[in-house]
């Protein structure tokens, strides 16, 4: 953890009109001043389990699973497909599993798995909710421990035996070419571009060889992969080595061929000039650094 983390800081928080109609309805708290009392309460808590940035920033009312353009291809995949599990990775506190609860995913069909499960029960802090009232199975467990996610095959043929009842997982294991939909967003860029290729097999094992599956998010880019050294100063996280990001051409070349056999899946990706306000104010950070946003999906041909 970082030793001397960003201090939090109430002038970033921020709730579109979307955001704020969603929390409202999960809270019951309809008053706007009360709702953003709870929610910093929460947050703070939030970052004392670890500083993500993405918490000092309030991303997670930003309801990114909603906003991205295969979004409507994931609800229809929960709708149309018999028992289409949807696995969110990097869950944190599991506010874009339940924005797709919300619009229309069925929860029986939906699982989460985050390193921290303090995140997990302060999800249900900040929505008011209990294990009764969103039944999601939680998984804690680190995405790089084989005994929790395994590196294997995709497989390519469709399985003969039924996917587990999702209730009664201690892995994520035993879901193995069961899941049509993996969600990861500000996820990847944590780790480095080895790490990242081997995350990529382990979901790319989870997924349903039935066309249409499909895993997708959004995470840090840049024009062409490679470093930041940026990132030293914005995470503050003391590193020995900048952070790595693909480039849009370099994360399809990973999906389609690396981790996939080539041709067997689409991959689609768009990179997003994404405004910073949590870096502006950061000391060694040059002024008009640009950051970016990449934005994509892989699905099963």
């Amino acid at each position: 953890m970082p030793s001397k983390p960003h201090a939090l800081d109430e002038s970033l928080y921020s709730i579109d009109d979307e955001a704020l109609d969603f929390m409202k309805a999960q809270t019951g708290i309809e008053d706007p001043e009360e709702l953003k009392k709870h929610i910093m309460a929460v947050q703070a808590e939030a970052y004392a389990i670890y500083p993500y940035p993405c918490i000092r920033r309030f991303s997670f009312l930003s309801l990114k699973l909603g906003r991205l353009p295969a979004y409507q291809q994931l609800l229809a995949l929960g709708k149309e497909r018999k028992d289409a599990i949807l696995l969110e990775l990097g869950c944190c506190m599991g506010h874009d599993i339940r924005k797709a609860v919300f619009d229309g995913y069925p929860v029986n069909n939906c699982i989460a798995s985050d390193i921290h499960p303090e995140f997990w029960t302060l999800g249900h802090k900040l929505f008011k909710s209990t294990q009764e009232s969103f039944p999601v199975p939680f998984i804690p467990g680190d995405a790089f421990d084989p005994n929790h996610l395994e590196v294997v095959p995709p497989v390519y043929s469709p399985l003969n035996t039924p996917a587990p009842e999702l209730s009664t997982l201690t892995s994520l294991n035993p879901l193995q070419g069961c899941v049509s939909v993996i969600h990861a967003s500000a996820f990847f860029h944590l780790f480095d571009e080895e790490r990242q290729l081997k995350i990529a097999r382990a979901m790319a094992g989870l997924l349903s060889p039935e066309p249409g599956s499909m895993i997708l998010g959004a995470h840090g880019g840049l024009p062409q992969k490679g470093f930041r050294q940026e990132a030293r100063v914005v995470l503050n996280l003391g590193r020995e080595f900048p952070m790595f990001f693909h480039g849009p051409e370099s994360w399809k070349e990973m999906w389609d061929g690396q981790v996939f056999e080539k041709g067997t899946v689409k991959v689609e990706t768009a990179l997003h000039v994404h405004e910073r306000k949590d870096y502006s104010s950061l000391p060694g950070l040059a002024a008009g650094t640009t950051f970016y946003l990449l934005v994509w999906s892989v699905t099963r041909l």
